[in-house]
């Protein structure tokens, strides 16, 4: 059942375009002992159908700028690859505090500097 709640909550969020990820890969490590890459491809795998839900929705309502998609596609891919294959190298330790540290560097970021005007 909890796990029922978290991919309706995480989806919901994720759909909004907000990040599904930042509260299921925490989400997944409290309830579970998997290591942190596991945790992470779960996040992966259930990102595609969201997404792809996401994405339709966003398309009908004409959201989608293509021109300006294309190159964050194409250099993403490439980002994921080198992404992917570093965090296989890093201890599962290491891993989930870094994506603690960035959680948590989002999180000020969103509280004190979001919304602000750029001069």
């Amino acid at each position: 059942m909890i796990f029922f709640l978290l991919g309706l909550i995480t989806g919901a969020i994720g759909g909004m375009g907000i990040g599904g990820g930042t509260i299921l890969i925490p989400s997944i490590i409290l309830l579970t002992n998997l290591n942190q890459q596991t945790v992470q491809s779960i996040n992966l795998i259930s990102f595609i159908p969201v997404a792809i839900v996401a994405l339709v929705v966003h398309y009908r309502n004409k959201n989608i700028l293509l021109k300006l998609s294309y190159p964050l596609i194409f250099f993403g891919i490439f980002g994921t690859f080198i992404g992917s294959k570093l965090a296989l190298t890093l201890s599962s330790t290491l891993l989930r505090k870094w994506f603690g540290v960035f959680l948590l560097i989002m999180g000020i970021y969103e509280v004190f500097y979001k919304g602000k005007k750029k001069e």
